[in-house]
């Protein structure tokens, strides 16, 4: 089996930086200020779509000259919402500090315990109690369907092999390139495809969670027996324990409000030579209706920012797009 391996330097002396903060539970996610990929994120588009995700909230719209916070906007009248499910205070999410009194005040920029409330974009502004969206203006405050004020962080593996055909020879796209295929799942809440990805728990290591995301939603690992879900492990364990940091930072999410949003470590994990997942049968699983092999394409249509993620992941392997 080849494996793509790659470690920056910058990630593991910023890893040794972050230390002093508190925040070596959530090792990964609690890099701030640092990003190991050259991309740079669009202004967010997906978090100003006109009804938000899973309600009838119609956003508060916004246009594009209007999104940064230093562009003047006095008319601008933010809907206020945060979805009852959140309300019902599941183990995931903050209290509402606005209309709640909390005993100890959330260390926003920081770390709460095991939450890390640390952002990759660096620190963010606190307003009147609450965090400030540091790419501007979404047309909702409150948090929506996100638990945490301020950054929700997740983790997206990006695991990919060379199309080839019967022969076993790679396929060639148009553009003279190999054409390089992702796994993908679709999502059970708005049918999009997407990559396999979700969110860090607390505490959590971010390899750990996208090699649990990728079981849980690839490879239905929640459905497995005790001996199945051993011998995925076993399977999984080495090929996961090396990969390549594509992106960290803002998501465009269509779930981010004024006041939380998503960021995630994107991680390229490629099987070179197809020794490894060619073993291995996909399954949906968990929040997953559907997975499948998608070629790398520029016409795919993902959810958030994945097909930024995957755009870098093409320039770095040379492959079609």
């Amino acid at each position: 089996m080849i494996v793509t391996v790659w470690l920056s330097v910058e990630y593991i002396q910023c890893l040794l930086r972050i230390k002093n903060r508190g925040c070596m539970g959530n090792k990964a996610t609690s890099v701030a200020r640092l990003s190991s990929s050259t991309m740079k994120p669009r202004c967010h588009v997906k978090a100003r779509c006109e009804i938000y995700p899973r309600s009838q909230i119609q956003r508060c719209p916004v246009p594009d000259e209007k999104v940064p916070w230093s562009s003047s906007f006095p008319e601008y009248k933010p809907v206020d919402y945060t979805a009852q499910s959140i309300l019902n205070k599941p183990v995931y999410a903050d209290a509402d500090i606005r209309t709640e009194k909390v005993d100890t005040p959330l260390s926003f920029n920081g770390c709460d315990g095991k939450i890390n409330r640390v952002s990759h974009m660096g620190d963010y502004e606190v307003i009147d109690g609450v965090p400030r969206n540091p790419r501007g203006r979404t047309g909702v405050v409150g948090r929506g369907q996100l638990g945490r004020w301020g950054p929700n962080h997740a983790a997206d593996p990006i695991v990919t092999r060379w199309k080839r055909d019967d022969s076993g020879k790679a396929v060639v796209g148009a553009d003279g390139k190999s054409i390089l295929q992702f796994v993908c799942v679709q999502r059970r809440d708005n049918h999009q495809w997407a990559i396999p990805g979700g969110m860090v728990d607390a505490g959590e290591v971010v390899t750990a969670t996208l090699r649990r995301e990728f079981g849980e939603e690839a490879l239905n690992s929640l459905q497995m027996s005790q001996e199945e879900k051993k011998k995925m492990e076993i399977e999984l364990t080495e090929f996961f324990s090396t990969g390549r940091e594509v992106y960290r930072g803002y998501v465009d999410d269509p779930r981010n409000t004024d006041n939380a949003w998503m960021e995630t470590v994107a991680m390229n994990f490629h099987d070179e030579d197809s020794s490894c997942l060619g073993k291995i049968d996909l399954c949906a699983g968990d929040d997953a209706m559907n997975v499948q092999w998608m070629d790398l394409s520029g016409s795919l249509d993902l959810y958030a920012s994945h097909v930024d993620f995957l755009l870098e992941v093409a320039k770095r392997h040379s492959a079609s797009w």
